[in-house]
């Protein structure tokens, strides 16, 4: 199978992909962090390829509603517009079957609900962090090893955070950024293992 992992420079969900024997290449402006299979440039440059599946990560920075509080600036400059146009791009590749995740946000209003809400704790991480999946032609990804959710904590403002979002927020923003980036190694072996055998 001929995958496409858009928006990753991690290696985390095509590496999962090649140690099953499939061709995979991650996409992203950034190199990979890891020697690999890796196209640096706007991922637009390649969905043409012929791809049997796209795993996609696109940029939740101007969609997600953790930064609610920001949209009102982000709608007046373009910047969300921005990321509403890249997320649709992925949607309209011409890929037979494909999953696009991000954290809850505006696109299920754009665009529509995503098939499915998923948590690192099922897939053998205790950490809570609610990650939507938008599928076409995949069933919906099963939970491979349920653990306990993690520490949760209440901030002063009363908001509710795992431990490991928590210790992120302790980080320079880079590598803020890159943590909270990077898919858990037991969701993207759940994705190959499951989804890269149909």
């Amino acid at each position: 199978m001929r995958v496409l992992v858009a928006c990753e420079y991690s290696g985390t969900v095509r590496d999962a992909f090649k140690k099953l024997g499939h061709y995979a290449m991650s996409c992203d402006i950034l190199p990979t962090d890891v020697p690999g299979n890796h196209y640096q440039g706007d991922i637009r440059d390649v969905l043409g390829w012929d791809w049997d599946l796209m795993i996609a990560h696109p940029p939740c920075t101007h969609l997600a509603v953790s930064g609610a509080r920001h949209f009102a600036k982000k709608r007046a400059d373009g910047r969300q517009q921005q990321g509403i146009d890249f997320f649709m791009a992925l949607v309209r590749a011409e890929i037979p079957r494909y999953a696009i995740e991000n954290p809850i946000g505006i696109m299920s209003s754009i665009w529509r609900k995503p098939d499915q809400i998923i948590q690192p704790w099922e897939y053998g991480h205790s950490v809570t962090k609610s990650t939507c999946l938008w599928l076409k032609g995949l069933p919906l990804l099963e939970p491979t090893n349920i653990v306990d959710k993690g520490t949760i904590w209440v901030a002063k403002s009363g908001k509710r955070m795992s431990q490991w979002y928590y210790d992120s927020s302790c980080l320079k923003p880079k590598e803020r950024e890159k943590m909270r980036n990077t898919t858990f190694q037991g969701i993207a072996d759940a994705m190959a293992q499951q989804w890269g055998i149909l």
